[in-house]
Protein backbone atom coordinates (compact mmCIF):
# COMPACT_ATOMS: atom_id res chain seq x y z
CA UNK A 1 0.00 0.00 0.00
CA UNK A 2 2.84 2.38 0.82
CA UNK A 3 4.45 1.67 -2.54
CA UNK A 4 1.19 2.32 -4.37
CA UNK A 5 0.77 5.61 -2.51
CA UNK A 6 4.34 6.60 -3.35
CA UNK A 7 3.81 5.79 -7.03
CA UNK A 8 0.61 7.81 -7.04
CA UNK A 9 2.31 10.83 -5.44
CA UNK A 10 5.20 10.66 -7.89
CA UNK A 11 2.94 10.08 -10.93
CA UNK A 12 3.97 13.33 -12.73
CA UNK A 13 7.65 12.36 -12.46
CA UNK A 14 6.88 8.88 -13.77
CA UNK A 15 5.01 10.37 -16.72
CA UNK A 16 7.90 12.69 -17.52
CA UNK A 17 10.52 9.94 -17.29
CA UNK A 18 8.57 7.42 -19.40
CA UNK A 19 7.65 10.05 -22.00
CA UNK A 20 11.25 11.26 -22.24
CA UNK A 21 12.52 7.71 -22.76
CA UNK A 22 9.88 6.91 -25.39
CA UNK A 23 10.52 10.16 -27.25
CA UNK A 24 14.27 9.57 -27.05
CA UNK A 25 13.86 6.18 -28.72
CA UNK A 26 11.50 7.67 -31.30
CA UNK A 27 13.96 10.46 -32.09
CA UNK A 28 16.58 7.88 -33.05
CA UNK A 29 14.43 7.00 -36.10
CA UNK A 30 13.40 10.51 -37.02
CA UNK A 31 15.77 13.40 -37.54
CA UNK A 32 13.79 15.53 -40.01
CA UNK A 33 12.32 18.94 -39.32
CA UNK A 34 8.83 17.45 -39.26
CA UNK A 35 9.90 14.78 -36.76
CA UNK A 36 11.50 17.38 -34.48
CA UNK A 37 8.34 19.48 -34.45
CA UNK A 38 6.20 16.40 -33.73
CA UNK A 39 8.41 15.45 -30.76
CA UNK A 40 8.25 19.05 -29.55
CA UNK A 41 4.44 19.08 -29.52
CA UNK A 42 4.37 15.69 -27.80
CA UNK A 43 6.74 17.05 -25.14
CA UNK A 44 4.48 20.08 -24.63
CA UNK A 45 1.50 17.73 -24.35
CA UNK A 46 3.40 15.69 -21.73
CA UNK A 47 4.04 18.83 -19.69
CA UNK A 48 0.36 19.76 -19.94
CA UNK A 49 -0.78 16.34 -18.72
CA UNK A 50 1.78 16.48 -15.89
CA UNK A 51 0.38 19.89 -14.91
CA UNK A 52 -3.18 18.50 -14.89
CA UNK A 53 -2.01 15.66 -12.62
CA UNK A 54 -0.25 18.13 -10.29
CA UNK A 55 -2.87 20.89 -10.03
CA UNK A 56 -5.28 19.08 -7.62
CA UNK A 57 -2.49 18.76 -5.04
CA UNK A 58 -2.08 22.54 -5.00
CA UNK A 59 -5.78 23.42 -4.89
CA UNK A 60 -6.42 20.87 -2.14
CA UNK A 61 -3.48 22.19 -0.11
CA UNK A 62 -2.03 18.68 0.40
CA UNK A 63 0.70 18.45 3.05
CA UNK A 64 2.13 16.19 5.75
CA UNK A 65 1.88 12.39 5.62
CA UNK A 66 -0.60 12.55 2.74
CA UNK A 67 2.20 13.92 0.55
CA UNK A 68 5.09 11.75 1.79
CA UNK A 69 6.49 9.08 -0.53
CA UNK A 70 9.30 6.52 -0.68
CA UNK A 71 9.97 6.48 3.03
CA UNK A 72 10.10 10.25 3.41
CA UNK A 73 12.60 10.84 0.58
CA UNK A 74 10.04 12.58 -1.66
CA UNK A 75 7.11 14.90 -0.97
CA UNK A 76 4.25 15.69 -3.31
CA UNK A 77 2.88 18.54 -1.20
CA UNK A 78 1.27 21.84 -2.18
CA UNK A 79 4.59 23.72 -2.14
CA UNK A 80 6.12 21.28 -4.63
CA UNK A 81 2.96 21.43 -6.74
CA UNK A 82 3.10 25.24 -6.95
CA UNK A 83 6.73 25.15 -8.09
CA UNK A 84 6.11 22.31 -10.55
CA UNK A 85 3.20 24.06 -12.24
CA UNK A 86 5.38 27.11 -12.74
CA UNK A 87 8.22 24.94 -14.06
CA UNK A 88 5.93 23.13 -16.52
CA UNK A 89 4.52 26.43 -17.82
CA UNK A 90 8.00 27.93 -18.29
CA UNK A 91 9.37 24.79 -19.94
CA UNK A 92 6.37 24.58 -22.27
CA UNK A 93 6.83 28.18 -23.36
CA UNK A 94 10.56 27.56 -23.92
CA UNK A 95 9.75 24.58 -26.13
CA UNK A 96 7.23 26.53 -28.21
CA UNK A 97 9.74 29.25 -29.09
CA UNK A 98 12.53 26.83 -30.04
CA UNK A 99 11.62 25.44 -33.52
CA UNK A 100 11.65 28.77 -35.38
CA UNK A 101 15.06 29.69 -33.93
CA UNK A 102 16.84 26.39 -34.53
CA UNK A 103 15.32 25.83 -37.98
CA UNK A 104 16.81 29.16 -39.02
CA UNK A 105 20.22 27.66 -38.14
CA UNK A 106 19.22 24.24 -39.55
CA UNK A 107 20.09 22.73 -36.21
CA UNK A 108 16.76 21.63 -34.75
CA UNK A 109 16.69 17.99 -33.74
CA UNK A 110 14.19 15.94 -31.70
CA UNK A 111 16.78 15.47 -28.95
CA UNK A 112 16.15 19.08 -27.85
CA UNK A 113 12.67 18.59 -26.37
CA UNK A 114 13.81 15.27 -24.88
CA UNK A 115 16.62 17.04 -23.03
CA UNK A 116 14.14 19.63 -21.77
CA UNK A 117 11.90 16.86 -20.42
CA UNK A 118 14.80 15.25 -18.57
CA UNK A 119 15.76 18.64 -17.13
CA UNK A 120 12.15 19.21 -15.99
CA UNK A 121 12.14 15.74 -14.41
CA UNK A 122 15.23 16.71 -12.42
CA UNK A 123 13.59 19.95 -11.34
CA UNK A 124 10.50 18.10 -10.16
CA UNK A 125 12.66 15.86 -7.99
CA UNK A 126 14.54 18.90 -6.67
CA UNK A 127 11.47 20.73 -5.41
CA UNK A 128 9.95 17.54 -3.94
CA UNK A 129 13.13 16.33 -2.24
CA UNK A 130 12.97 15.67 1.50
CA UNK A 131 16.50 14.34 1.76
CA UNK A 132 19.90 15.70 0.70
CA UNK A 133 20.52 12.61 -1.45
CA UNK A 134 17.24 13.05 -3.33
CA UNK A 135 18.10 16.71 -3.73
CA UNK A 136 21.42 15.88 -5.34
CA UNK A 137 19.93 13.32 -7.73
CA UNK A 138 17.42 15.84 -9.03
CA UNK A 139 19.98 18.62 -9.21
CA UNK A 140 22.44 16.59 -11.27
CA UNK A 141 19.76 15.23 -13.60
CA UNK A 142 18.74 18.81 -14.34
CA UNK A 143 22.34 20.03 -14.63
CA UNK A 144 23.54 17.29 -17.01
CA UNK A 145 20.70 18.05 -19.42
CA UNK A 146 21.35 21.80 -19.07
CA UNK A 147 25.04 21.48 -20.00
CA UNK A 148 24.11 19.82 -23.28
CA UNK A 149 21.35 22.35 -23.99
CA UNK A 150 23.76 25.27 -23.56
CA UNK A 151 26.04 23.81 -26.25
CA UNK A 152 23.20 22.56 -28.48
CA UNK A 153 23.95 24.90 -31.39
CA UNK A 154 27.16 23.15 -32.43
CA UNK A 155 28.10 25.39 -35.42
CA UNK A 156 28.07 28.44 -33.11
CA UNK A 157 31.32 28.89 -31.19
CA UNK A 158 29.55 31.00 -28.56
CA UNK A 159 27.20 28.13 -27.77
CA UNK A 160 30.06 25.65 -27.34
CA UNK A 161 31.87 28.12 -25.09
CA UNK A 162 28.72 28.66 -23.01
CA UNK A 163 28.27 24.91 -22.57
CA UNK A 164 31.88 24.45 -21.48
CA UNK A 165 31.79 27.35 -19.01
CA UNK A 166 28.53 26.14 -17.55
CA UNK A 167 29.86 22.61 -17.19
CA UNK A 168 33.13 23.60 -15.48
CA UNK A 169 31.54 26.07 -13.07
CA UNK A 170 28.58 23.76 -12.49
CA UNK A 171 30.94 20.94 -11.52
CA UNK A 172 32.66 23.28 -9.07
CA UNK A 173 29.31 24.23 -7.53
CA UNK A 174 28.32 20.57 -7.26
CA UNK A 175 31.56 19.87 -5.41
CA UNK A 176 30.88 22.72 -2.98
CA UNK A 177 27.34 21.46 -2.43
CA UNK A 178 28.51 17.88 -1.83
CA UNK A 179 31.11 19.07 0.65
CA UNK A 180 28.44 21.01 2.54
CA UNK A 181 26.12 18.00 2.50
CA UNK A 182 28.85 15.76 3.88
CA UNK A 183 29.59 18.21 6.71
CA UNK A 184 25.89 18.50 7.48
CA UNK A 185 25.57 14.73 7.62
CA UNK A 186 28.68 14.42 9.75
CA UNK A 187 27.47 16.86 12.40
CA UNK A 188 23.75 15.99 12.41
CA UNK A 189 23.93 12.25 11.71
CA UNK A 190 21.29 12.31 8.97
CA UNK A 191 20.56 13.54 5.45
CA UNK A 192 16.81 13.77 6.03
CA UNK A 193 15.44 17.34 6.24
CA UNK A 194 13.30 16.58 9.28
CA UNK A 195 16.22 14.82 11.00
CA UNK A 196 18.56 17.73 10.28
CA UNK A 197 16.01 20.18 11.67
CA UNK A 198 15.58 18.06 14.81
CA UNK A 199 19.35 17.88 15.34
CA UNK A 200 19.80 21.63 14.87
CA UNK A 201 16.90 22.40 17.20
CA UNK A 202 18.58 20.70 20.16
CA UNK A 203 20.74 23.68 21.06
CA UNK A 204 23.49 25.94 19.77
CA UNK A 205 24.62 24.96 16.30
CA UNK A 206 28.18 23.58 16.18
CA UNK A 207 30.86 25.18 14.03
CA UNK A 208 31.00 22.10 11.82
CA UNK A 209 27.26 22.16 11.16
CA UNK A 210 27.50 25.91 10.50
CA UNK A 211 30.20 25.29 7.89
CA UNK A 212 28.04 22.60 6.34
CA UNK A 213 25.07 24.97 6.18
CA UNK A 214 27.24 27.67 4.60
CA UNK A 215 28.64 25.37 1.90
CA UNK A 216 25.19 24.00 1.05
CA UNK A 217 23.85 27.52 0.61
CA UNK A 218 26.92 28.45 -1.46
CA UNK A 219 26.29 25.53 -3.81
CA UNK A 220 22.64 26.50 -4.16
CA UNK A 221 23.60 30.17 -4.71
CA UNK A 222 25.36 29.11 -7.91
CA UNK A 223 22.20 27.49 -9.22
CA UNK A 224 20.14 30.63 -8.61
CA UNK A 225 22.99 32.87 -9.88
CA UNK A 226 23.14 34.92 -6.68
CA UNK A 227 26.16 37.10 -5.94
CA UNK A 228 29.01 36.16 -5.42
CA UNK A 229 28.32 32.99 -7.47
CA UNK A 230 26.83 34.81 -10.47
CA UNK A 231 29.90 34.96 -12.70
CA UNK A 232 28.66 32.35 -15.17
CA UNK A 233 25.29 33.95 -15.87
CA UNK A 234 26.06 36.77 -18.39
CA UNK A 235 28.41 34.61 -20.50
CA UNK A 236 26.13 31.56 -20.57
CA UNK A 237 22.98 33.60 -21.22
CA UNK A 238 24.65 35.46 -24.10
CA UNK A 239 26.36 32.43 -25.64
CA UNK A 240 23.59 29.84 -25.35
CA UNK A 241 20.89 29.75 -28.07
CA UNK A 242 18.16 32.22 -27.13
CA UNK A 243 15.43 29.55 -26.58
CA UNK A 244 17.84 27.79 -24.21
CA UNK A 245 18.52 31.08 -22.43
CA UNK A 246 14.76 31.55 -22.11
CA UNK A 247 14.59 28.14 -20.47
CA UNK A 248 17.59 28.74 -18.17
CA UNK A 249 16.25 32.08 -16.96
CA UNK A 250 12.83 30.69 -16.05
CA UNK A 251 12.22 27.01 -15.20
CA UNK A 252 15.59 26.08 -13.57
CA UNK A 253 15.55 29.37 -11.68
CA UNK A 254 12.16 28.51 -10.19
CA UNK A 255 13.36 25.02 -9.23
CA UNK A 256 16.59 26.28 -7.65
CA UNK A 257 14.86 29.02 -5.67
CA UNK A 258 12.13 26.64 -4.49
CA UNK A 259 14.83 24.16 -3.47
CA UNK A 260 16.72 26.89 -1.59
CA UNK A 261 13.51 27.82 0.24
CA UNK A 262 12.83 24.20 1.18
CA UNK A 263 16.35 23.51 2.44
CA UNK A 264 16.58 26.79 4.37
CA UNK A 265 13.14 26.73 5.97
CA UNK A 266 12.67 22.99 6.51
CA UNK A 267 16.13 21.52 7.05
CA UNK A 268 17.86 24.59 8.52
CA UNK A 269 14.73 26.31 9.85
CA UNK A 270 15.56 25.97 13.58
CA UNK A 271 18.77 27.91 13.02
CA UNK A 272 17.37 30.69 10.83
CA UNK A 273 19.51 33.26 12.61
CA UNK A 274 22.62 31.40 11.37
CA UNK A 275 21.75 31.63 7.68
CA UNK A 276 19.77 34.88 7.57
CA UNK A 277 22.98 36.92 7.47
CA UNK A 278 24.20 34.94 4.46
CA UNK A 279 20.90 35.39 2.63
CA UNK A 280 20.74 39.12 3.44
CA UNK A 281 24.24 39.64 2.02
CA UNK A 282 23.44 37.63 -1.12
CA UNK A 283 20.16 39.51 -1.61
CA UNK A 284 21.58 43.03 -1.31
CA UNK A 285 24.73 42.16 -3.26
CA UNK A 286 22.68 40.58 -6.07
CA UNK A 287 20.42 43.63 -6.32
CA UNK A 288 23.35 46.05 -6.46
CA UNK A 289 25.67 44.00 -8.71
CA UNK A 290 22.82 43.09 -11.04
CA UNK A 291 21.81 46.74 -11.39
CA UNK A 292 25.32 48.17 -11.79
CA UNK A 293 26.45 45.36 -14.09
CA UNK A 294 23.58 45.92 -16.51
CA UNK A 295 24.22 49.62 -16.99
CA UNK A 296 27.14 49.24 -19.39
CA UNK A 297 25.81 46.31 -21.40
CA UNK A 298 25.35 46.66 -25.17
CA UNK A 299 23.90 43.20 -25.72
CA UNK A 300 20.27 42.79 -24.69
CA UNK A 301 20.75 39.14 -23.63
CA UNK A 302 23.55 40.15 -21.27
CA UNK A 303 21.38 42.96 -19.94
CA UNK A 304 18.60 40.47 -19.21
CA UNK A 305 21.17 38.20 -17.54
CA UNK A 306 22.09 40.95 -15.09
CA UNK A 307 18.40 41.70 -14.71
CA UNK A 308 17.93 38.07 -13.66
CA UNK A 309 20.64 38.46 -11.00
CA UNK A 310 18.95 41.64 -9.81
CA UNK A 311 15.55 39.95 -9.53
CA UNK A 312 17.01 37.02 -7.61
CA UNK A 313 18.17 39.56 -5.05
CA UNK A 314 14.63 40.85 -4.59
CA UNK A 315 13.26 37.32 -4.28
CA UNK A 316 15.89 36.45 -1.65
CA UNK A 317 14.67 39.35 0.48
CA UNK A 318 11.55 37.29 1.11
CA UNK A 319 13.68 34.37 2.28
CA UNK A 320 15.70 36.67 4.53
CA UNK A 321 12.49 37.48 6.41
CA UNK A 322 12.18 33.76 7.27
CA UNK A 323 8.42 34.10 7.78
CA UNK A 324 5.36 32.57 6.07
CA UNK A 325 4.58 35.98 4.59
CA UNK A 326 8.11 36.22 3.17
CA UNK A 327 7.90 32.74 1.63
CA UNK A 328 4.49 33.52 0.15
CA UNK A 329 5.84 36.77 -1.33
CA UNK A 330 8.73 34.84 -2.89
CA UNK A 331 6.36 32.43 -4.63
CA UNK A 332 4.16 35.24 -5.93
CA UNK A 333 7.21 37.16 -7.18
CA UNK A 334 8.40 33.99 -8.95
CA UNK A 335 5.17 33.81 -10.95
CA UNK A 336 5.52 37.43 -12.03
CA UNK A 337 9.26 37.00 -12.69
CA UNK A 338 8.67 34.01 -14.99
CA UNK A 339 6.10 35.94 -17.04
CA UNK A 340 8.43 38.95 -17.36
CA UNK A 341 11.45 36.81 -18.24
CA UNK A 342 9.72 34.71 -20.87
CA UNK A 343 8.17 37.83 -22.37
CA UNK A 344 11.54 39.56 -22.47
CA UNK A 345 13.38 36.74 -24.21
CA UNK A 346 10.49 36.10 -26.63
CA UNK A 347 10.74 39.77 -27.60
CA UNK A 348 14.48 39.24 -28.20
CA UNK A 349 13.62 36.30 -30.49
CA UNK A 350 11.37 38.63 -32.49
CA UNK A 351 14.21 41.08 -33.16
CA UNK A 352 15.26 40.02 -36.67
CA UNK A 353 16.69 41.82 -39.67
CA UNK A 354 15.46 41.53 -43.27
CA UNK A 355 17.51 38.34 -43.80
CA UNK A 356 16.09 36.66 -40.72
CA UNK A 357 19.25 37.09 -38.65
CA UNK A 358 18.73 37.79 -34.96
CA UNK A 359 19.53 41.26 -33.62
CA UNK A 360 20.97 41.41 -30.10
CA UNK A 361 22.71 44.81 -29.94
CA UNK A 362 20.65 47.33 -27.98
CA UNK A 363 21.76 50.11 -30.34
CA UNK A 364 20.16 48.25 -33.25
CA UNK A 365 16.65 48.51 -31.77
CA UNK A 366 16.76 52.31 -31.92
CA UNK A 367 13.48 53.74 -33.18
CA UNK A 368 11.75 50.37 -32.94
CA UNK A 369 8.48 52.08 -31.99
CA UNK A 370 8.26 53.52 -35.49
CA UNK A 371 9.15 50.39 -37.43
CA UNK A 372 7.55 47.68 -35.22
CA UNK A 373 5.18 49.53 -32.85
CA UNK A 374 3.49 46.47 -31.33
CA UNK A 375 6.80 44.72 -30.65
CA UNK A 376 8.15 47.91 -29.09
CA UNK A 377 5.02 48.22 -26.94
CA UNK A 378 5.34 44.64 -25.68
CA UNK A 379 9.05 45.02 -24.90
CA UNK A 380 8.45 48.38 -23.21
CA UNK A 381 5.77 46.81 -20.98
CA UNK A 382 8.25 44.10 -19.97
CA UNK A 383 10.93 46.69 -19.20
CA UNK A 384 8.60 48.89 -17.14
CA UNK A 385 7.39 45.86 -15.20
CA UNK A 386 10.95 44.69 -14.51
CA UNK A 387 11.72 48.19 -13.24
CA UNK A 388 8.80 47.86 -10.80
CA UNK A 389 6.79 50.77 -12.17
CA UNK A 390 3.06 50.75 -11.31
CA UNK A 391 0.46 49.78 -12.38
CA UNK A 392 2.31 46.81 -13.93
CA UNK A 393 2.50 43.56 -11.98
CA UNK A 394 6.26 43.78 -11.47
CA UNK A 395 5.57 46.61 -9.00
CA UNK A 396 3.19 44.43 -6.99
CA UNK A 397 5.71 41.58 -6.87
CA UNK A 398 8.30 43.86 -5.29
CA UNK A 399 5.71 45.46 -3.04
CA UNK A 400 4.65 42.18 -1.39
CA UNK A 401 8.29 41.23 -0.81
CA UNK A 402 9.11 44.57 0.83
CA UNK A 403 5.92 44.35 2.86
CA UNK A 404 6.95 40.94 4.22
CA UNK A 405 10.42 42.25 5.08
CA UNK A 406 8.96 45.25 6.96
CA UNK A 407 6.49 43.01 8.82
CA UNK A 408 9.47 40.87 9.91
CA UNK A 409 10.97 43.96 11.56
CA UNK A 410 13.75 44.40 8.98
CA UNK A 411 12.98 47.98 8.00
CA UNK A 412 16.64 48.90 7.20
CA UNK A 413 16.86 45.91 4.85
CA UNK A 414 13.68 46.99 3.06
CA UNK A 415 15.02 50.55 2.79
CA UNK A 416 18.26 49.29 1.24
CA UNK A 417 16.33 47.13 -1.23
CA UNK A 418 14.08 50.01 -2.27
CA UNK A 419 17.05 52.36 -2.70
CA UNK A 420 18.95 49.78 -4.77
CA UNK A 421 15.91 49.15 -6.97
CA UNK A 422 16.09 52.76 -8.15
CA UNK A 423 19.48 52.01 -9.73
CA UNK A 424 17.97 49.15 -11.72
CA UNK A 425 15.26 51.37 -13.17
CA UNK A 426 17.93 53.25 -15.16
CA UNK A 427 18.87 50.53 -17.61
CA UNK A 428 15.30 49.38 -18.15
CA UNK A 429 14.22 52.93 -18.97
CA UNK A 430 17.30 53.28 -21.17
CA UNK A 431 16.01 50.49 -23.44
CA UNK A 432 12.59 52.17 -23.66
CA UNK A 433 14.23 55.52 -24.43
CA UNK A 434 16.25 53.98 -27.27
CA UNK A 435 13.16 52.36 -28.78
CA UNK A 436 10.94 55.45 -28.57
CA UNK A 437 13.17 58.53 -28.79
CA UNK A 438 16.25 57.60 -30.86
CA UNK A 439 16.40 57.76 -34.64
CA UNK A 440 15.43 54.44 -36.26
CA UNK A 441 18.38 52.17 -36.91
CA UNK A 442 16.44 50.27 -39.56
CA UNK A 443 17.80 46.91 -38.46
CA UNK A 444 14.71 45.16 -37.05
CA UNK A 445 12.64 44.64 -40.19
CA UNK A 446 12.18 40.85 -40.26
CA UNK A 447 8.88 39.05 -39.80
CA UNK A 448 8.14 37.42 -36.44
CA UNK A 449 6.88 33.91 -35.88
CA UNK A 450 3.19 33.74 -34.90
CA UNK A 451 3.89 31.64 -31.80
CA UNK A 452 6.32 34.29 -30.58
CA UNK A 453 3.75 37.03 -31.14
CA UNK A 454 1.10 35.16 -29.13
CA UNK A 455 3.48 34.40 -26.27
CA UNK A 456 4.66 38.00 -26.02
CA UNK A 457 1.07 39.24 -26.07
CA UNK A 458 0.11 36.75 -23.35
CA UNK A 459 3.00 37.75 -21.08
CA UNK A 460 2.38 41.46 -21.67
CA UNK A 461 -1.32 41.10 -20.81
CA UNK A 462 -0.51 39.08 -17.70
CA UNK A 463 1.82 41.73 -16.28
CA UNK A 464 -0.55 44.55 -17.28
CA UNK A 465 -3.26 45.87 -14.93
CA UNK A 466 -5.42 42.98 -16.21
CA UNK A 467 -3.13 40.68 -14.23
CA UNK A 468 -4.50 42.14 -11.01
CA UNK A 469 -7.72 40.23 -11.68
CA UNK A 470 -6.00 36.99 -10.65
CA UNK A 471 -3.55 38.46 -8.13
CA UNK A 472 -5.76 37.62 -5.16
CA UNK A 473 -6.03 33.99 -6.28
CA UNK A 474 -2.27 33.72 -6.88
CA UNK A 475 -1.43 35.16 -3.47
CA UNK A 476 -3.90 32.79 -1.80
CA UNK A 477 -2.31 29.78 -3.52
CA UNK A 478 1.19 31.06 -2.66
CA UNK A 479 0.16 31.47 0.99
CA UNK A 480 -1.16 27.90 1.17
CA UNK A 481 1.97 26.55 -0.53
CA UNK A 482 4.38 28.53 1.65
CA UNK A 483 2.54 27.39 4.78
CA UNK A 484 3.68 23.82 4.08
CA UNK A 485 7.27 24.81 4.91
CA UNK A 486 6.32 26.07 8.37
CA UNK A 487 4.26 23.13 9.66
CA UNK A 488 7.08 21.85 11.85
CA UNK A 489 8.43 25.27 12.84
Amino acid sequence: MDLLQSLRIAAPEQLLSLSAIVLLVASAWGQTRRDARAVTWLAVLTLFVAAVMTAPVLFEGVRGDAASAFGGLFSGDAFAAFAKLLIYAAAGASLLVAPAFFEKHRAYRPEYPVLVLFAVLGMGIMVSAQDLLTLYMGLELNSLAAYVLAAFLKPDQRSAEAGLKYFVLGALASGILLFGMSLTYGFTGTTDYAGIAAALAEGTVSKGALFGLTFVLAGLAFKISAVPFHMWTPDVYEGAPTPVTTFFASAPKVAALALTMRVSLEAFGPQAAAWQQIVIFAAIASIVVGALGAIGQGNIKRLLAYSSINNVGFILLGLAAATPAGASAMLFYLVVYVAMTIGGFVAVLMLKDADGNYVEAIADIAGLSRTRPLLALGLAAIMFSLAGIPPLLGFWGKFVVFQAVVEAGMVPLAALGIAASVIGAYYYLKVVKIMYFDEPAGKVTGKSDMVHEWLLATCALFISPLGYLITKCLIALATVSAGVLFVAV
